[in-house]
């Protein structure tokens, strides 16, 4: 059950921070919903381990391991934890740099190295001196972010009512099997009325934007423990030969291969951590 929390109290201590670029590090058990809000600094979003959901007015963004957001100042979001989260943020005075960070929300996929000078960056006092080794690193994680820029995991949403229902129920269900023709029935709008609504108002059709949701869903499933086979079911496949098909077009990598990548990163941030 989701529990919704206000953003933290605390905040504005981080946000009125004197250095141009501080980190944070917060931990939120599965469940835990912080509503609507905005920050006058830029903000890189990420966990370490778990699974979040951020939503803007017009995007839905899952976030498995290996995936996070850069999200601008004063554009208002909210956050879900899916599972336990183990949150790295770094709040950031966009004034103070001329690296001309997006002023939208982009996707981030979170190499290595970003990931590794999150970890030692949440450390970090916000009252680190100029010039310091703690400028440095988070500078550089600053660079690294912008070089891993992607679209990311990203689901437009759209503002049409009818297909805010469609989404909104995949969302939930990403397993659901209807055709465009049956949400046509379901929803009172002609199958080209739909279509066209999910490529003016999301970009891609409707099959792409379902399994922009399954493949999320499925990395999700993986990184909590679920077999292959258990995904499989959930998401509706006809066959785990089929899934596999799909998951390595979307990704670049089998089942297999991504659970390997992702176990063996898992250790490594445990060893790091301890």
């Amino acid at each position: 059950m989701s529990t919704d929390h206000p953003p933290n109290a605390h905040l504005a201590k981080w946000e009125n921070a004197k250095n141009p670029v501080v980190s944070m590090f917060k931990e939120y058990p599965a469940g835990h919903h912080i509503p609507p809000h905005q920050h006058q600094r830029g903000q890189l979003i990420y966990a370490s381990t778990g699974t979040m959901r951020l939503c803007t007015r017009d995007e839905y963004w899952l976030l498995p391991p290996f995936r996070g957001v850069w999200m601008p100042p004063y554009v208002e979001h909210e956050m879900s934890a899916s599972t336990g989260v183990c949150l790295r943020t770094l709040y950031v005075n966009v004034e103070s740099f001329t690296l001309n960070l997006p002023s939208h929300p982009v996707g981030i996929g979170v190499t290595a190295l970003l990931r590794e000078l999150l970890i030692r960056a949440s450390s970090f006092s916000i009252t680190y001196h100029p010039d310091s080794f703690e400028e440095r690193l988070l500078r550089l994680a600053l660079e690294e972010m912008k070089q891993a820029f992607e679209c990311g995991l990203k689901l437009p949403i759209g503002r049409d009512k009818r297909l805010k229902k469609i989404c909104n129920t995949l969302l939930e269900n990403p397993g659901d099997v209807r055709s465009l023709a049956d949400w046509a029935n379901e929803v009172g709008a002609t199958t080209r009325t739909l279509s066209r609504l999910f490529r003016t108002e999301t970009g891609i059709s409707f099959i792409q934007w379902r399994e922009q949701v399954r493949i999320v869903s499925a990395m999700s499933g993986l990184s909590t423990g679920q077999r292959v086979s258990q995904v499989v079911e959930h998401l509706g496949y006809a066959s785990q030969g089929a899934f596999t098909v799909m998951f390595k077009r979307v990704t670049g990598k089998s089942p297999r291969e991504y659970l390997n990548d992702l176990s063996c990163s898992q250790t490594k941030l445990s060893r790091m951590e301890e």
